[in-house]
């Protein structure tokens, strides 16, 4: 599902990189159909192979994940009614794919910040929809739950675009409507019980794109239009930052016209 538009995107937009360590590393480049496709470097970003190319017309990569340099996962919009999940077990190199249950009519995935999709250990898969739904899977992809959250709402812009995999049973949502940045209500939810129920957290300022737990506690959510802090695990929220940002991940946060922020908690 295509996500927010950027400034100055380019017709290949390179949405997740995996990085294994400081050479090696697998990027996806998401797009419909054959514009979806997957890089793999070896020497630390200086030259890219072209690993694969999505060969469905109909398809939509939005995010992988890997749990390690060998074991990783591969998510798309829904083809023929159904999200595309792939697994590889050899860095990329092959792909089986998994059955979903059935996704909702116009249910899709947003590739904004790749973080629609997680995983936790070599089995656990979880990944979240513009229907506000989270699908998780203890064994690899075999077999689903699919869960309803309370970020849901009635417009193709609205939806989880984020998971947080916290300690434990533990686990963030946000989201919210990209196309109304400022709005807050239904932009956060959390878990205590592997995803079972979900409980809206009041907080974030605003449409948040991506979450990620710093610490045990500590979680940080950003969008376009700031960042905030939860301490709790996301049950309650404070503002953090007035600046816009995409994507973060401990330690760092990338947003528009090339901005790149490190982020120290004290």
């Amino acid at each position: 599902m295509a996500a927010p538009p950027r400034p100055g995107a380019e017709a290949l937009d390179f949405r997740d990189i995996q990085a294994f360590n400081a050479r090696r590393a697998i990027l996806l480049a998401s797009g419909p159909g054959d514009k979806s496709r997957l890089y793999r470097t070896r020497d630390g970003g200086a030259t890219w192979q072209l690993l694969r190319t999505n060969a469905d017309t109909k398809g939509f990569w939005d995010a992988i994940a890997f749990s390690n340099e060998k074991r990783g996962v591969l998510m798309g919009d829904p083809v023929n009614g159904h999200f595309v999940i792939e697994t590889t077990a050899d860095g990329g190199r092959t792909w089986q794919p998994r059955s979903t249950p059935p996704a909702l009519p116009g249910e899709g995935a947003f590739a904004a910040s790749g973080t629609c999709l997680v995983v936790r250990g070599p089995r656990e898969i979880w990944f979240a929809t513009s229907a506000a739904r989270v699908f998780r899977s203890t064994d690899g992809g075999q077999s689903w739950t699919v869960t309803p959250t309370p970020l849901r709402q009635p417009t193709p812009s609205a939806g989880i675009f984020s998971l947080a995999l916290g300690p434990g049973p533990t686990a963030v949502a946000v989201g919210g409507d990209y196309r109304l940045p400022a709005e807050s209500t239904q932009t956060a939810a959390f878990t205590t019980n592997h995803g079972d129920t979900w409980t809206p957290a009041p907080g974030p300022r605003g449409y948040r794109s991506s979450a990620t737990f710093f610490t045990r506690s500590t979680v940080v959510a950003v969008g376009t239009n700031g960042a905030d802090l939860s301490t709790d695990g996301g049950k309650t929220w404070q503002p953090l930052a007035a600046e816009g940002y995409h994507a973060v991940q401990p330690g760092w946060a990338v947003g528009p016209q090339g901005r790149i922020a490190r982020v120290t908690l004290r």
